[in-house]
């Protein structure tokens, strides 16, 4: 018992040192290369599997997969039509796609990429979707039907539909029965009761306009929260609704990310540029570095082993509003 104990304080002191030290150098993120994937069209959410290390890219009317542990194409998920998030369940070898051109959810087997069931819902523009471990239930957002589906990934049915007052954008789970959720058009983000399934608050964004992407610190029970109305990433105390502070940041972003270990918050802005932000305390917070992506790079994920960044994105033409073909890829950062 008296080595389990040393063991264990031992660990706890590693993990604790690497954080710390992680927090106090000076580490700046850098190109390390693009990895090029086949077709043209529309492109939103990128997802990264962290047990299987595949990354999923939405790309159009299907799911791009790559093995970040070499960043090689493994294949596409296809058929669909319009394609907005993903999420995996590892245990259950399923992965879940939100359809929002069907207004369906894709489920497919993440050993054979093959789909296996199609869920129709009651609810049009499905968008984001995540997995709550707490509930075991999966989560569609969507927004124009301004609410969430609730679905019993093994049954692979609808259970329940739970109305948001408001469209729905990211959205995170702090895996102790509670789910956050950013209303775009409001201006303020909901709490839900992943046991009761109930809206149990709602939280101003104030002066967050437009909140799109969500990120959470568990540790410190701090959300971060984009929003392209003022350009700013707002962190908000999880527990109370209260905005700390409000950190200047690029134009057009949609997703936010939070590295535990380096405490680094990244915001992805479509203007060709990524902020990153260090968190020198659970309440204070500073520009770090403005790394230079691409036009409309502005979805990503986040490799928590490597700390490596990953965004999707395409070549445009000058006039910024029509895709080069054949273009789309993953851009991946790298810290130094």
């Amino acid at each position: 018992m008296k080595k389990l104990i040393s063991c264990s304080l031992a660990a706890a002191f590693i993990l604790t040192f690497t954080a710390f030290s992680w927090a106090q150098a000076q580490h700046q993120y850098v190109f390390e290369k693009k990895i090029s994937l086949p077709g043209n069209n529309y492109y939103d959410y990128v997802y990264l599997d962290q047990q299987s290390k595949r990354l999923y890219a939405s790309h159009g009317a299907a799911v791009d997969v790559i093995d970040v542990r070499n960043d090689r194409y493994i294949s596409s998920i296809k058929n669909m039509k319009k394609v907005h998030g993903i999420t995996v369940i590892d245990k259950l070898h399923r992965g879940f796609i939100t359809d929002g051109g069907a207004d369906a959810i894709i489920v497919f087997n993440t050993r054979t990429l093959k789909i296996i069931k199609t869920m129709p819902l009651g609810s049009p523009d499905c968008d984001c979707i995540l997995y709550d471990s707490w509930s075991k239930k999966i989560f569609s957002f969507e927004g124009d039907g301004q609410n969430t589906t609730v679905i019993n990934p093994v049954t692979m049915k609808v259970e329940r539909t739970i109305e948001l007052g408001g469209s729905p954008e990211f959205a995170v789970s702090n895996g102790k029965g509670k789910i956050f959720n950013n209303l775009e058009d409001k201006n303020s983000l909901d709490v839900i009761n992943a046991s009761t399934f109930k809206v149990i608050g709602t939280y101003s964004l104030t002066p967050c306009e437009g909140p799109t992407g969500l990120a959470l610190d568990a540790k410190d029970q701090r959300l971060f929260t984009v929003c392209r109305g003022n350009k700013g990433m707002s962190v908000v105390d999880a527990t109370t609704g209260r905005v700390i502070t409000t950190v200047s940041i690029g134009a057009g972003v949609d997703a936010v990310v939070y590295d535990p270990v380096t405490h680094l918050v990244i915001c992805s802005n479509g203007d060709a540029t990524a902020t990153v932000i260090q968190q020198k305390t659970p309440d204070e917070y500073a520009v770090i570095q403005t790394i230079a992506t691409q036009y409309r790079a502005k979805t990503m994920t986040l490799d928590l082993q490597t700390h490596k960044i990953y965004f999707s994105c395409a070549d445009f033409e000058a006039d910024h509003r029509h895709e080069v073909p054949g273009t789309f890829k993953i851009l991946v950062y790298r810290l130094k």
